[in-house]
């Protein structure tokens, strides 16, 4: 919000000769956020004058132009010119070359002398040009900076102004005034309003705000006549149950002048504030909605078609907006419509076919009050946003419509010359009473930290306009409490948060002390963060990045990643509003996101990638969202929570793996590896033991993965955790990936939920192992995993640790075996082990194998 000076000192105690920034820091106090400084005279700088035509004298040159060599007295006739300078005749008329054609003379013009300087940093001089010392400029207004129109010079008689010779021009358009430009946040919305700064202004310097639109007890105006254009309130469809419209008056003004011109403090103001000058009657609307915070909307009264009717738009209705956009209305826009049809989008834009013009003499003027929720949604459908919308969708105060009305209508009497209609149309709807706010007794100390008497906290919310009432219960200072109802322009105070608020920031932030909390006992991370957290670590610390992608995927890459065959069904959360149609789906696994990262960062040039992400994937129950669109600060049914709960999918926590490349650059006495499915298996191995919890692994087959390269992991209870290994070549040329990706997928939770409530950890022993090796011929269908549990069960406790380091199928091993090649370490607590205690233990081991598989031992 844009705030001029010149108009806030009308209303507010604007020291004369304060400036935009002491402005800023005066709102600051009071929690407006300063945004900048708008001063036109930073841009442009004096001698700049009034001055008369005396001749013009039209020249035309070789190059077929025509210019004006012109006389103008810039001095009452019968003075001497008072400035000096280079070019500045001291007769007080000067001779200047013009372009420009649309004069005559005997008018009165804005000139540029030598010296001055315009926008864009012009600065003006004598010059030679066109055989003539041309020493200064007739200026336009886009030369001026106070508009767009650069087709011919400023007439001062045309835009209703007639003042003396050597008048500071400067002055006279209003660019020595200056604006300051706060940030006003969603919930002030009276802050979009020279009333609502001007109110907060007074409350920063601790003086009374004389409320310019309330009477002697504090009320609004209502309409005083009876009559005036009829309306009728007809939404059928309210949203939440909320009328789209709750209140409408209308006025009538008869006979206004439409080519009378905006007068010049009403144009730089409306400048100042970001608003271009466009007609009469439209600035006055403009005008009033900055003064009030209140949108009106004109219309030509003869281009209305008898009565008005507020309802919602039917299917298939469309509308030509001012901006000459057809638009196609949806059944939630709320719409002004006569016999005629829809004649404006309410509360965004008025229609084309009503527009207020050139030829209009007789003006229907519109100030209603509409619900913020249908105009916002309004706005946002038709990518309409404007001044108005941006003052409903953040409320409007429901009382001042009459006193905006009146506003409007004095103006146009006024300026345009005008009649009033005696007769004032207004319907309403019976607005709901709010309840008072209960305001506990010691709240705001609790929750500030300042120590407020009651005295200041009754005096700070009566001065916003609060309605104050002690609430007192057996008269114990325990249950003492006030019940607060907040005024017509505040309805963002619901709440005891809101009042605590008001007071800190009206008393003052400076005032808050800066003590840090102190944390409650007991208090930490959770079991699932706790594990989470741990996991990514260990994953980070073995040289994987993490990254996050998107969980939007399309329906194909959930049927490929959501199931390990092609038979069974994925069911997947269709998103009503995708980013994009062909991600219009919520994902069931986290590598299909994985896997773009990767394939990007390759295209890119990285060739070594070994990523991870932990993220929720979206698996839909019986039911996928919910009939009910509950409105917001209402306290909801149990049912109706039930039903909102039900509809919301499954939400686990899934770790993906995805390598590509080696797992190391090839330097100077470094061999790179390649990855492989070892090192996918590896990488989800590392998450059990991150958890405390030994993964199982068995012999797999998923879709997307190699049909002999993939692991199936469990929990040791045999629950499902997630898949590892190398994808299948088809999958990797289908998806563009590098070849022999690799990637792994758990389900956290799972794991996490196998966990134990502690982890013992083991001593170091300072004794000496020993290793022994054995190969042993099983099935080729048995997993080495298997076979490792039953080597470690039957050694004993003296085994420390069994690995698998080679596997061989080919010459001289029979059909449908193999050869697994274990390594096993054997150490005692308190002891050296001796060669034949090792060699018992691993006996017993092979023989428990032979038992249990069919294990032979290879010589």
């Amino acid at each position: 919000m844009r705030i001029p000076l010149s108009w806030l000192r009308e209303y507010a105690p604007v020291p004369e000769g304060a400036t935009a920034e002491q402005v800023l820091e005066t709102m600051v106090s009071v929690g407006f956020e300063e945004e900048e400084v708008h001063r036109p005279s930073d841009e442009i700088s004096g001698p700049v004058v009034v001055g008369q035509v005396l001749s013009r004298e039209p020249e035309e040159h070789s190059n077929g132009k025509t210019v004006n060599w012109c006389q103008v007295r810039v001095v009452p006739e019968g003075q001497e010119q008072s400035l000096t300078g280079k070019g500045i005749e001291p007769s007080g008329v000067q001779g200047i070359v013009c372009g420009a054609h649309n004069f005559e003379v005997g008018d009165k013009v804005v000139v540029t002398l030598p010296g001055a300087v315009l926008p864009g940093d012009f600065r003006i001089t004598p010059r030679k040009t066109y055989g003539h010392t041309s020493a200064g400029m007739i200026a336009s207004v886009r030369e001026l900076g106070i508009g767009d129109d650069h087709d011919g010079i400023l007439v001062l008689s045309r835009i209703g102004l007639d003042p003396e010779l050597g008048t500071d021009a400067l002055e006279l358009l209003g660019l020595h005034d200056e604006a300051a430009e706060i940030n006003v946040t969603p919930d002030r919305g009276y802050g979009f309003s020279i009333r609502g700064v001007a109110r907060e202004y007074c409350h920063a310097v601790n003086e009374p705000f004389h409320d310019f639109v309330l009477d002697a007890a504090g009320q609004a105006p209502e309409s005083t006549a009876d009559g005036g254009f009829p309306v009728e309130l007809a939404d059928q469809a309210p949203i939440n149950g909320v009328p789209g419209c709750d209140r409408f008056v209308t006025r009538v003004v008869k006979g206004i002048d439409p080519s009378r011109p905006t007068p010049t403090w009403l144009a730089s103001r409306l400048r100042l504030a970001g608003i271009r000058s466009l007609s009469l009657p439209v600035d006055i609307s403009n005008y009033v909605m900055l003064e009030f915070g209140q949108p009106l909307h004109f219309y030509d009264l003869a281009k209305v078609n008898q009565k008005i009717v507020v309802r919602r738009a039917q299917a298939g209705e469309k509308l030509t907006t001012l901006d000459d956009k057809q638009r196609t209305l949806d059944a939630e826009d709320l719409l002004i419509t006569d016999a005629s049809g829809p004649i404006g989008i309410a509360g965004v834009m008025g229609g084309a076919t009503t527009e207020v013009g050139a030829d209009t003499t007789d003006v229907l003027v519109e100030a209603a009050h509409f619900d913020p929720i249908t105009i916002a949604r309004s706005a946002r459908r038709h990518r309409l946003p404007s001044e108005a919308s941006k003052r409903f969708e953040r409320s409007v105060d429901p009382e001042i419509q009459a006193a905006a009305a009146q506003r409007a209508v004095d103006l146009l009497v006024e300026l345009a010359g005008g009649t009033a209609e005696p007769g004032a149309g207004e319907v309403r709807v019976e607005r709901p009473q709010s309840e008072p706010v209960r305001l506990p007794a010691g709240y705001v100390t609790e929750r500030v930290g300042v120590d407020y008497t009651r005295e200041r906290i009754e005096e700070l919310l009566t001065r916003i306009g609060c309605t104050v009432q002690r609430a007192e219960s057996n008269g114990a200072d325990g249950d003492a409490a006030w019940l607060v109802t907040p005024p017509s322009w505040r309805a963002d105070l619901i709440a005891p948060e809101d009042l605590a608020e008001e007071v800190a920031r009206l008393d003052g932030y400076d005032k808050i002390p800066s003590r840090l909390p102190i944390a409650p006992p007991g208090r930490g991370l959770t079991r699932r963060q706790v594990g989470r957290k741990r996991v990514l670590t260990s994953l980070a610390a073995a040289g994987l990045t993490e990254v996050l992608s998107y969980p939007f995927v399309a329906a194909e890459e959930n049927t490929l990643w959501g199931a390990p065959s092609t038979e069974a069904a994925v069911a997947g959360v269709q998103l009503h509003n995708p980013i994009s149609e062909a991600k219009g789906r919520l994902r069931v696994s986290v590598l299909p996101g994985l896997l773009d990262t990767l394939r990007r960062n390759h295209a890119r040039g990285f060739r070594d990638l070994a990523l991870f992400e932990a993220g929720l994937v979206f698996l839909p129950g019986s039911q996928v969202g919910s009939a009910h669109v509950p409105p917001g600060a209402v306290q909801l049914e149990q049912s109706v929570l039930d039903d909102i709960n039900a509809g919301i999918p499954d939400q686990p926590l899934r770790l993906g793996v995805v390598l590509a490349g080696n797992d190391a650059a090839t330097a100077p006495g470094v061999t790179a590896h390649a990855y492989n499915w070892q090192d996918a298996l590896d990488d989800a191995l590392l998450v059990g033991q991150a958890l405390g919890v030994r993964l199982t692994v068995a012999q797999g087959k998923h879709q997307a993965f190699h049909p002999g390269r993939t692991a199936e992991l469990t929990t040791p209870a045999g629950e499902h955790v997630g898949w590892a290994g190398e994808l299948h070549p088809q999958v990797v040329q289908q998806l563009n990936l590098p070849d022999r990706t690799c990637a792994a997928e758990l389900d956290l939770d799972v794991v996490m939920g196998a966990q134990a409530d502690g982890v013992q950890a083991q001593s170091l022993s300072v004794q000496t192992a020993a290793t022994q090796d054995v190969a042993l011929l099983v099935d080729a269908e048995l997993p080495a995993a298997a076979l490792v549990d039953t080597l470690a069960e039957g050694a004993g406790d003296l085994l420390e640790d069994v690995r698998v380091f080679d596997v061989y199928e080919g010459d001289r091993i029979e059909s449908g075996k193999k050869s697994v090649a274990l390594a096993m370490r054997f150490r005692a607590p308190d002891r050296t082990l001796t060669a034949d205690e090792a060699s018992a233990s691993r006996q017993a081991a092979v023989d428990l194998a032979a038992q249990r598989h069919g294990a032979v031992l290879r010589g």
